[in-house]
């Protein structure tokens, strides 16, 4: 049976010392879902420029489908400038506005979500207001939804994220994102356990993904925790890593894998893509006999 995704949020250029990489949490996740043969849709909107042009040509060289991206004629396809200290340590400028930010409600956007098995969103897109509305209306729309929560200083704030978590089914988020809910929503929760717990209560979601960088990654479900320690690599790079994790979570769970399997996959596949260069490895059903 071939499962149907639909994604909605950024797809951007990746600007390093004047080099670009094409990338995106939110594409990067639509992209692997693809690779791993679910019949997927992205939402998203680039602008009428050349970077436009060449970020829509990407994706068709992968083969994926440009039926819901959009082209802004105003807004300029999005750029995220890196930049390296003395010490090497990266930051990051996410330019706004950009075309993702204005994602116009299209019928056939939604007609797709409503067709769905599942339903991919984030909280970066929601940063303006006009796609930010336009999430909102989609999530009305959806089966099963699925969250990475994806915090991005300074483009978010607690009442949005209070809205977007609660109308979460799975809910993708890191150790840090996690303790910044805690302390946001004054939650008495002492161990991850207790704060997925009370998460639950508050929005209930079902199902909670804890990434925890070398440590692995786990997964909380109806009060029961599901744990995986990762796999060590020698790393190329860490971009694109966590995104592969939850495309492969999301694609096991509706292939019907067991949580501890769909773990074990979507872990054995972030190691693959943090070993390689760039977010997006080509890689084949193989991969995930590798580090067994």
């Amino acid at each position: 049976m071939k499962y149907k995704v639909v994604a909605v949020g950024e797809m951007l250029w990746d600007v390093f010392k004047g080099e670009k990489k094409p990338g995106g949490s939110s594409m990067n996740v639509s992209l692997h879902l693809h690779k791993q043969g679910v019949d997927t849709e992205f939402i998203s909107a680039v602008g009428d420029d050349a970077y436009g042009k060449e970020l829509l040509g990407f994706l068709e060289s992968q083969q994926h489908s440009l039926r819901l991206i959009q082209t802004h004629p105003t807004l300029p396809t999005s750029t995220v400038e890196v930049h390296l200290d003395d010490q090497n340590q990266a930051t990051y400028t996410i330019v706004a506005p950009v075309a993702w930010d204005a994602i116009a409600l299209a019928e056939q956007a939604i007609l797709e979500v409503k067709s769905a098995d599942a339903f991919v969103y984030c909280s970066l897109t929601c940063r303006n207001e006009e796609s930010r509305t336009t999430i909102l209306e989609l999530l009305k729309h959806a089966k099963f939804k699925v969250f990475d929560i994806n915090l991005r200083p300074p483009f978010y704030e607690i009442g949005t994220l209070r809205l977007l978590l609660a109308a979460a089914d799975v809910l993708k988020i890191n150790e840090d994102e996690l303790a910044y809910l805690c302390a946001e929503l004054a939650l008495n929760a002492t161990d991850l356990k207790q704060a997925c717990l009370e998460l639950s209560t508050i929005f209930a979601i079902e199902t909670i993904c804890i990434t925890l960088g070398d440590k692995g990654a786990m997964v909380w479900q109806e009060g029961q925790i599901f744990r995986h320690e990762g796999y060590k690599v020698q790393v190329g790079d860490t971009v694109g890593a966590g995104d592969s994790f939850l495309a492969t979570y999301i694609s096991s769970i509706l292939k019907g894998y067991t949580v501890e399997a769909s773990l074990d996959r979507a872990c054995t596949v972030g190691a693959f893509v943090a070993s390689q260069q760039g977010a997006n490895p080509e890689y084949d059903n193989s991969v995930y006999t590798l580090y067994h």
